[in-house]
């Protein structure tokens, strides 16, 4: 019998665990309450706490608003993405399964590029889909970055190239929760860089994240994008914040 070397199987476990999140995506429980699904995400009780974001939106950062208008934020400051669009509210159970996605249910990718290709087909064109990325200490501790499975995902239901590690994330920032727009943007400032320029020049760029909080993110990448020559650039996200007037 062979044995294998305490690093050896630390590599193995982290393949197999990939393996499962890129093959294996669905459960046989449902993601919130653990009831049998038999192959869903959700049983039909939870699926009805997710709040869809299918009513009245912000034609620009695609957030729940109260009229279908251009918000007050956006017409202050015009973020540097054409359009924005998410398949559910921040908030109840999107946000706990979010978080879930995020710390190991990488599976979840599917039922996320699935609701998010819905919010897509009345989209305007675009030719190629990036992600936001992480820095590399961030992803060796997740063991995969969560906007790159949803936008290969989400690639393979459009039939659209993804351009993996197309964007890299070259500072670690710190703590964003809590700060506002504007300090979240100079937190932001200079940490990504854009790694294959050629392959964004002149193209209609569709950038995928999990959530479009107040757009600080979106609109960093968004300025690096358009400098390395992309002709317009969109985001699509799996929830945004619903935008509330102060």
């Amino acid at each position: 019998m062979t044995c294998l070397s305490a690093g050896a199987n630390f590599k193995v476990h982290g393949l197999l665990k990939e393996l499962k999140n890129e093959f294996f995506p669905l459960g046989v429980t449902c993601d919130i309450c653990g009831r049998e699904t038999f192959g869903a995400n959700l049983c039909t009780n939870c699926v009805k706490t997710l709040v869809y974001n299918d009513r009245e939106t912000c034609p620009v950062c695609g957030r729940a608003t109260v009229h279908s208008v251009t918000c007050i934020e956006c017409k202050d400051k015009p973020p540097r993405f054409k359009r924005a669009v998410s398949a559910f509210l921040y908030e109840g159970s999107a946000v706990d399964l979010i978080k879930k996605f995020k710390s190991g249910a990488g599976y979840l990718k599917e039922f996320f590029a699935d609701r998010i290709f819905l919010k897509l087909k009345n989209f305007p064109t675009f030719d190629c889909i990036v992600c936001v990325p992480m820095t590399r200490r961030a992803k060796k501790k997740r063991d995969y970055n969560q906007s790159e499975l949803l936008g290969k995902a989400v690639a393979a239901r459009t039939g659209l190239p993804f351009i993996k590690n197309a964007i890299a994330k070259i500072k670690k920032t710190g703590e964003q929760k809590f700060l506002t727009r504007k300090e979240r943007s100079k937190n932001l400032a200079g940490c990504f860089a854009v790694i294959k320029k050629e392959e964004v020049k002149g193209k209609r760029v569709l950038v995928v994240d999990d959530v479009l909080t107040t757009g600080a993110t979106a609109d960093e990448i968004t300025k690096i994008l358009l400098k390395s020559g992309a002709e317009t650039v969109y985001l699509a996200t799996v929830a945004s914040v619903a935008y509330k007037i102060k």
